[in-house]
């Protein structure tokens, strides 16, 4: 790829550290497709994207990017962009299909394949255990609100590093466990689709005890080279004012958003205030003894999601909402400023300030931005050439903002662009493109977009002119 920004011979302004790690990511659900083939059975999302009026346009991941048949395709593109670490997700029905038992030897086939190929290709494979797609046999078991979930995710997670652990470098155990436990079991606006939010804060507990219960597994079964890892969608927020009430709505939505996981994470903490604000939904008697010392189990690095800081304020928040026992406190007014096509403001300085925070909180914790991209109403011109600008200036904003964080003392390792792929978007379907590599969903034709040869020169120099 060339750069259609390139300058040559000029030094990047903004040079990252030697080691940098450049990725990209991408979620199975989202790319794979191949719902039905090699006994891979419903996850969550199959049932969820099948029930009307929960997706939009009624769209599946039944073929989605057609990854599953477009390995050696897909790998080819990221060598070209030249990726030194590729971050994707193990689809737990397709290697464990009844979400416990024995794996499926066609489904961690395909796995094998992929790291062969990511690593013939010099591209080190960064797995991540769980992208949402819980087997629709546990949820109808109970899901993450039952304990027992998390046992069955260690048992996966034991089985998955067994297969691929001399081949996978990175081990990812959770991907926003915030999502999965707030958007599926709060709000209802992704799978399982439950609007429960006594529910919605015993799956947060669990999934924080599953990734404790995940490193265990990981650390006994995987490589011990092998890096262990956990990826949080934490939020920057943001009061809208300086007086008590909005200060006190931000504190309620930082205990939701952020501590509720990364406080037991890294400290063995459950926050008081966050049991005070829940305590008509719940006593928190789901915590025993010994969970929070588990979910606390060390990791090596700190995945960070983000696209959008969140502004809030006091007043009230529609129901069903993400926010147990908040919707009646907090608003979130809206932030001014351009906006990506999924409505998001576009604020790199909240991209800088999270990292620098939590530089200052967990000190020792070497830190990843594993998802961090934009979705833009871009098309193939009839050229056949893609041309996004509004994603390069995206882009280009945060990682100068990752630079100022590492400039300051930030240990930011890694940078792995969200999408590789325009792909399934969960509950808008096919109608949002987040990919430096357009597809077209008809042919699965592969076109790089002008964000991808940009991305690649960025790599190649190992920094950009800002």
């Amino acid at each position: 790829m060339t750069d259609v920004d390139a300058r040559p011979g000029t030094t990047p302004l903004l040079r990252f550290p030697d080691g940098f790690r450049w990725g990209t990511a991408t979620a199975a659900y989202q790319i794979e497709g191949a719902a039905t083939e090699d006994g891979r059975t419903p996850s969550i999302w199959d049932t969820f994207s099948r029930t009307p009026g929960k997706v939009r346009n009624g769209d599946t991941g039944d073929v989605a990017a057609d990854h599953y048949h477009r390995v050696r395709e897909d790998v080819a593109l990221m060598k070209r962009l030249g990726v030194s670490d590729y971050r994707f997700s193990v689809s737990w029905p397709r290697v464990q299909p009844t979400g416990s038992g024995p794996g499926s030897p066609r489904g961690l086939d395909f796995y094998r394949r992929l790291t062969d190929t990511l690593l013939d290709a010099g591209i080190r494979p960064v797995a991540t255990l769980y992208h949402w797609d819980l087997p629709q046999e546990l949820e109808d078991a109970g899901g993450w609100p039952r304990r027992e979930t998390a046992e069955r995710f260690a048992e996966y997670a034991a089985l998955t590093a067994g297969a691929l652990g001399d081949r996978v470098a990175t081990w990812t155990t959770l991907n926003e466990p915030w999502c999965a436990a707030f958007l599926g079991y709060a709000s209802g606006e992704h799978a399982p689709g439950r609007t429960d939010p006594a529910a919605a804060l015993r799956a947060a507990h669990h999934l924080n005890l599953a990734h404790g219960r995940a490193v265990q597994a990981l650390r006994a079964s995987a490589a011990p080279s092998a890096e262990v890892s956990l990826t949080l969608n934490l939020h920057a927020v943001r009061p809208q004012t300086d007086s008590a009430a909005d200060r006190d709505a931000a504190r309620r939505i930082d205990a939701l958003g952020n501590r509720v996981f990364l406080d037991r994470v890294t400290t063995a903490r459950l926050p008081q205030d966050l049991v005070r604000d829940t305590a008509a939904l719940t006593d928190w008697s789901f915590v025993r003894d010994g969970d929070l010392r588990t979910a606390s189990a060390p990791i090596d690095s700190l995945g960070v999601n983000y696209y959008a800081p969140t502004l809030v304020a006091a007043g009230g928040h529609p129901t069903p909402s993400p926010w147990p026992a908040a919707g009646g406190h907090v608003g979130f007014p809206r932030l001014p400023g351009p906006r990506t096509a999924m409505d998001w403001p576009v604020d790199a300085e909240g991209l800088h300030g999270l990292l620098t925070a939590l530089h200052e909180e967990l000190p020792g914790v070497p830190l990843l931005v594993t998802e961090n991209g934009a979705a833009y109403d871009d098309y193939a011109d009839p050229a056949g050439r893609v041309r996004d600008p509004e994603r390069i200036t995206y882009l280009r904003a945060h990682l100068a903002a990752v630079h100022r964080a590492i400039e300051r003392g930030a240990d930011v390792r890694g940078y792995f662009l969200w999408s590789l792929l325009d792909n399934f978007e969960w509950a808008h379907g096919y109608g949002k493109r987040f990919g430096i590599v357009h597809v077209d969903f008809a042919s699965q034709r592969r076109t790089p977009k002008d964000s991808a040869r940009w991305y690649a020169d960025v790599i190649a120099h190992g920094g950009f002119v800002q």
